[in-house]
């Protein structure tokens, strides 16, 4: 598993929580945004496969579930790729 870093729009509640609406996806040729559905659960703090600590968020875009993991400042899902 490799981590592949992308934008993510937030919003943040008046009790100092992030919660993610949104990921921007960039590729060599083009950037999409996926609009995030729902978060199943998070932030939990994680190890993950591709390396690393910080905080795991699940969640659904369309009819898929997803990791999105926070490492620091930075925002990343894994990848096969």
């Amino acid at each position: 598993m490799i981590k592949h870093y992308v934008d993510v729009d937030v919003r943040w509640t008046k009790e100092g929580n992030i919660i993610p609406t949104a990921i921007i996806w960039e590729s060599t040729d083009r950037k999409e945004r996926f609009e995030i559905m729902k978060v199943l659960s998070g932030p939990r703090h994680m190890a993950s496969r591709a390396g690393g600590v910080g905080k795991r968020y699940e969640i659904q875009i369309g009819k898929s579930k997803r990791y999105l993991f926070l490492e620091k400042d930075k925002w990343f899902v894994e990848s096969d790729k």
